[in-house]
């Protein structure tokens, strides 16, 4: 039996960190993760939105590749990556925003927390999750 973090961790399926090709930019290693699982989340291990999202797919059946950026040597410039993706950069000077979840499904974004609890209450993730292979109902 697993106590503590293990056990907390145990439910869903840390992505294995390849080694990234050394000429590769933030925003291309962010392309290249998304497109390797039919579900991708970008997150922080501590982060509870995060983790509602980790939860939410894995009580429908779905095992998302969860890449955790402060694990991540090179999370900080993914997490900006990530920024430009939603729109969400920072003003200069300016404290930026939390980005995290980032959610992609089918190697497209989805976006973030918000979004995804959006399609799931319409009705319109089931359909997305299946069309890229990761549910079968």
């Amino acid at each position: 039996m697993q106590y503590g973090a293990a056990a907390e961790q145990a439910w869903y399926m840390p992505a294995v960190v390849a080694p990234a090709p050394a000429a590769e930019t933030a925003a291309e290693r962010v392309e290249r993760l998304a497109s390797e699982s039919a579900v991708v989340v970008f997150s922080v291990s501590t982060c509870c939105m995060c983790h509602a999202v980790k939860r939410l797919f894995c009580g429908m059946g779905v095992h998302p590749a969860v890449h955790e950026l402060d694990l991540d040597p090179r999370g900080r410039e993914l997490e900006r990556a990530l920024a430009c993706l939603l729109g969400a950069a920072a003003a200069p000077g300016a404290a930026a925003a939390p980005v995290v979840p980032v959610v992609f499904i089918g190697g497209r974004l989805v976006g973030a927390m918000d979004r995804v609890m959006a399609a799931h209450i319409n009705g319109s993730l089931v359909p997305l999750l299946k069309e890229a292979g990761a549910l079968w109902l």
